[in-house]
């Protein structure tokens, strides 16, 4: 038995596709390159595939976690170089390195995402920086959006670990996120952008980081 822990990235042609619709990617690929992997027991036995946490609908990634157990031992880069030969274009596997069977879940060992967030606006350099200061500075800021089992009301201040402007001209602001993505919650960048006081959702967002514990 081996676990292997993938790094990827989703581009732009695949930024539509659903979690589960990725899952079920990656299990048709990962078979058709004639990889030993490992399955479940019981009934139904699937693949035992991880995924560090969803990619939201919309948004692209150079940073993806992914722990592959497999029935036999294989070289991390025979992996790579087998599975390349069945992922689609927009999916990118640029590495693979081993982790012990036995250590905590993906899963449970993420701790923050970082986004790069471009957004269309006419506000001011100035006037974004005075922005992230004073979100930064807060203590809490009560927050809610709608879903459709109604409004989900919850603290965004405490799911916004750092933010940091990149760049603002010809009325593109670019941000950088560091977001809380565990048990307790996930930020999203699009409400942070509405919190910043940006009208517009963001027209780009990007993963570039999955930091665990």
């Amino acid at each position: 038995m081996q676990r292997l822990r993938l790094k990827f990235g989703r581009g732009e042609e695949l930024k539509f596709l659903s979690h589960l619709d990725l899952m079920r990617l990656w299990e048709r690929a990962l078979r058709r390159a004639g990889l030993p992997l490992a399955y479940s027991e019981g009934f139904t036995p699937h693949p035992r595939i991880a995924l560090a946490a969803p990619l939201s609908v919309g948004v692209t990634s150079e940073a993806e976690l992914m722990d592959v157990f497999l029935s036999r031992w294989i070289a991390p880069d025979s992996f790579v170089a087998q599975a390349k030969k069945q992922l689609p274009q927009g999916l990118d596997l640029p590495e693979a390195w081993p982790v012990g069977l036995n250590i905590p879940s993906l899963q449970s060992q993420v701790r923050f995402a970082e986004y790069k967030v471009e957004v269309d606006t006419e506000k001011a350099r100035q006037e974004v920086e005075s922005a992230v200061r004073s979100l930064l500075s807060a203590e809490e800021l009560p927050w809610h959006h709608f879903r459709d089992t109604g409004a989900r009301h919850y603290d965004l201040r405490a799911l916004v670990d750092d933010l940091w402007l990149i760049d603002c001209r010809d009325s593109l602001c670019v941000l950088g996120m560091r977001l809380r993505c565990d048990a307790r919650g996930s930020g999203r960048p699009e409400q942070v952008a509405k919190a910043l006081g940006f009208s517009q959702r963001p027209k780009f967002i990007h993963r570039t980081k999955l930091i665990l514990s």
